[in-house]
């Protein structure tokens, strides 16, 4: 199966539930996804139960593997919002024809998203063509999906020479482990096993002179954002405020044991991990940069590398209508 066949029948498979969004589940709960091994500030307040409490409803909490699961379980209407969506997911299901919504910047992380070459075959930036041929495990649709192209066309590698393997992080960082594949990308604590066996080929830095921007944001299908204004702009306020507990600094220590034991991480490996995240306030997520225009050119670029990949049919003429700012609006 042609890698752009793999893409499409999820995004088919995603659009043909689109018309079950929106409502609550049960009209009296909440449900909300996230990942694991993904550390954010927003774990202090679920553990704690602050997000019940300033919704005053039971918030039910579902882990996912990757944005296109998240994306097929809000299409279903079995997650109402998604946090930390890669914008390649929310991309591919909006141009596919479901009605989402962005509706915050959860984190911007260059560095804590990439693909890593084993380390056997002793390929870097500079010998980077020798990956023709190779196996690589990707997430498609996703954040490293995305960055896979950006990096692949960087380097002139023509994609359809290699063997690409769809594969969720976790599994991708197995299976370079076991030398089943030559290349895996991904994020988080997977990427961080993945590195034990192997090396990037450009860092985060360097990725963002290519214009590849690492960026997750906060999701929900848009009627459940219109139905539903007060109860998303109370779930942002809090997801705001541990933003910004986090980014002053002085209840991180407090902070860090509850958000890595929820991750599912090693304290240290948490710490490490969430040092190379960046976590916008309320306004700087209102600036030009994010939602006052830069997100829905970013969205916009994102899908014609997609289209140009063979990966989706088409782009949408814009994407900002994707964009929602009416809850961060209410919070600021």
């Amino acid at each position: 199966m042609t890698l752009k066949r793999k893409l499409m029948g999820a995004v088919a498979g995603v659009a043909m539930l689109t018309g079950a969004q929106g409502a609550l589940a049960d009209g009296h709960s909440l449900t909300v996804g996230y990942f694991l091994e993904w550390p954010m500030p927003f774990q202090f307040a679920k553990v704690n139960g602050l997000y019940d409490e300033a919704l005053g409803t039971t918030v039910n909490w579902v882990a996912f593997g990757s944005g296109t699961e998240m994306s097929a379980a809000m299409a279903s209407g079995d997650v109402q919002i998604s946090v930390s969506q890669g914008v390649p997911p929310f991309v591919v299901a909006t141009s596919g024809g479901q009605d989402l919504q962005a509706v915050d910047v959860a984190v911007s992380y260059a560095e804590n998203d990439n693909c890593v070459v084993a380390s056997g075959l002793e390929i870097d930036k500079d010998s980077a063509s020798e990956l023709a041929g190779k196996k690589v495990a990707v997430p498609l649709g996703t954040a490293a999906h995305y960055g896979f192209l950006k990096q692949m066309d960087h380097f002139d590698i023509d994609v359809a020479s290699l063997d690409v393997v769809n594969m969720n992080p976790p599994e991708g960082a197995a299976a370079i482990a076991q030398g089943s594949v030559d290349m895996a990308c991904g994020w988080g604590g997977a990427l961080r096993r993945m590195k034990e066996h192997g090396n990037v080929l450009l860092t985060g830095a360097e990725k963002e002179e290519l214009g590849i921007l690492v960026f997750d944001v906060t999701t929900a299908p848009a009627d459940f954002v219109a139905e539903n204004g007060d109860m998303l702009a109370k779930f942002l306020q809090v997801t705001a405020e541990m933003n910004e507990m986090w980014n002053e600094g002085s209840k991180q220590e407090e902070m860090l044991p509850v958000i890595a034991q929820d991750a599912g991480m090693e304290l240290e490996a948490t710490r490490e991990t969430i040092a190379t995240f960046e976590f916008p306030s309320v306004e700087d997520q209102l600036s030009d940069k994010w939602f006052g225009g830069g997100s829905q050119e970013f969205m916009k670029g994102v899908a014609e590398v997609f289209v140009e990949a063979g990966s989706i049919e088409s782009a949408r003429d814009s994407y900002s209508s994707a964009v929602n700012t009416a809850g961060l609006e209410s919070v600021q």
